[in-house]
């Protein structure tokens, strides 16, 4: 057993994007969370808890720093950390000149394997303890992510990318085969540990009518799986799509003909959509990831989350590492805030870090082990440093309401603010070591 004091703050249900619920989080200026077994054991102010604690329990004190549930990204590249910031494209051009050529490296056991590693530890490093994840088209690459995963105890979902044409040399496979080894992956790693697979075709364009077929029969052979995909993300995107697929009825129509939608699909940003495709969302439980930063960053416009939301259509938030900007979902949120605030609306620091935690586990179904530091559950959590950066200290203050303390995080918050990341109790990222371990390596 231990126990880790200091403020701490989780979300109980959805604040909602007004002023927010009291009853939708419990905070403890001066809480405990008691971990055992990998797991939350009691969470609640310390006075009260720290009594019944058995003699010896370690008790880590971070008096200054703030306690929250591991954070959670809806989307999220796993082989696209290399094009991170690749200047001057849009969607379509930006997946030819950048994505799929350096996907093609994953056909390489030994470089999945280690950029699996890589990808772990940076997520680790910006918070993100669990995560919804493309791979890519080599059954070796989804086998990397889910080993490493596995060896980290991270709850991880992926699955091998489906994509048949119109895609080059290199990630191009075929229908058959993208059947036949998404259910060995599936056979082998769905429901291993916290591993969990989702069938993934890449979007509508590089997928043919035998391959979304094969999709969506992928997803009534095992129970419990996910499907992600992209959608409606670029004007030029979805009228290729109109081209390629004349008799649908929309972009959506594609993905509900091939059985696609359901409450367990999550489809990647949904920007140029209209309300006709957000009751379809809302009818079949389909849930949208927005992804605010590489929406951003690649020009393709303005995700209307208060419109999604009125529908009563489930939003998670996301990274889109690698046409997104940044891993850290203190960054993502920071976006997220800035396109609301450009589309006339508003996202309040409640609202913003229940979708990075309990909000994104409910999108992604796993809100019954993860999202919260409710007893049970598993202990996935963070210690946030709440003065991280020169601006952040010159902010911090004893005085400062809980609701300060959130939006400075959500503003000015990156990597710099986590101090360390716990999964299943267990520490797999310490800040301080690390810089540390730097330090001492610059000065042999």
């Amino acid at each position: 057993m231990s126990a880790f004091r200091g403020p701490l703050l989780h979300f109980l249900s959805e604040p909602g994007l007004g002023t927010p619920d009291p009853a939708s989080y419990s905070y403890f200026a001066d809480g405990l969370l008691v971990v055992a077994d990998g797991r939350v054991q009691a969470v609640g102010d310390a006075a009260e808890l720290l009594p019944t604690l058995p003699a010896g329990t370690a008790v880590e004190h971070s008096p200054e720093g703030l306690i929250l549930p591991g954070m959670i990204d809806t989307h999220v590249h796993m082989p696209q950390l290399a094009v991170m910031a690749s200047y001057g494209t849009q969607l379509l051009e930006w997946l030819e000149t950048y994505t799929f050529p350096t996907e093609s490296r994953f056909a390489d056991a030994d470089w999945s394997a280690k950029q699996s590693k890589v990808f772990l530890d940076l997520l680790l490093a910006h918070g993100t303890t669990s995560a919804l994840v493309f791979s890519t088209s080599h059954k070796v690459a989804s086998e990397a992510l889910f080993s490493a995963a596995h060896e980290y105890n991270m709850a991880i979902t992926t699955g091998r990318v489906m994509m048949d044409c119109n895609a080059p040399d290199g990630v191009r496979d075929t229908a058959e085969a993208s059947y036949q080894e998404s259910r060995e992956l599936i056979a082998r790693w769905h429901g291993t540990g916290r591993q969990r697979y989702a069938v993934t075709p890449r979007f509508a364009a590089t997928s043919t009518h035998a391959q979304l077929t094969y999709a969506g029969k992928l997803m009534t052979e095992a129970e419990g799986l996910l499907m992600q995909t992209h959608w409606a993300e670029n004007k030029a995107e979805i009228a290729w799509i109109a081209e390629l697929f004349p008799d649908r009825a929309s972009y959506l129509d594609v993905y509900d003909h091939f059985g696609l939608l359901g409450p367990r699909s999550v489809l990647a940003h949904g920007i140029h959509i209209d309300d006709a495709d957000r009751a379809r969302l809302a009818e079949t439980g389909t849930r949208i990831a927005f992804c605010p930063t590489s929406n951003t960053f690649l020009g393709s416009g303005l995700f209307d989350l208060a419109s999604a939301r009125a529908a009563n259509v489930e939003v998670g938030l996301a990274s889109d590492v690698g046409g997104g900007t940044s891993l850290s979902m203190l960054v993502t949120m920071a976006e997220a805030y800035k396109v609301c605030q450009l589309r006339g609306q508003s996202l309040n620091p409640f609202q913003a870090f229940y979708m990075a935690t309990l909000g994104n586990a409910k999108v992604l179904h796993q809100e019954a082990e993860t999202g919260n530091l409710a007893p049970g559950k598993m202990a996935d959590f963070l210690i946030i440093d709440r003065a991280a950066s020169p601006i952040q200290q010159l902010k911090h203050s004893a005085e400062r309401d809980l609701s300060g303390i959130l939006f400075d995080l959500m503003i000015l918050g990156d990597d710099r603010s986590i101090r360390r990341t716990y999964i299943a109790g267990q520490c797999r990222y310490d800040r301080d070591a690390v810089q540390g371990a730097a330090h001492a390596g610059l000065s042999v």
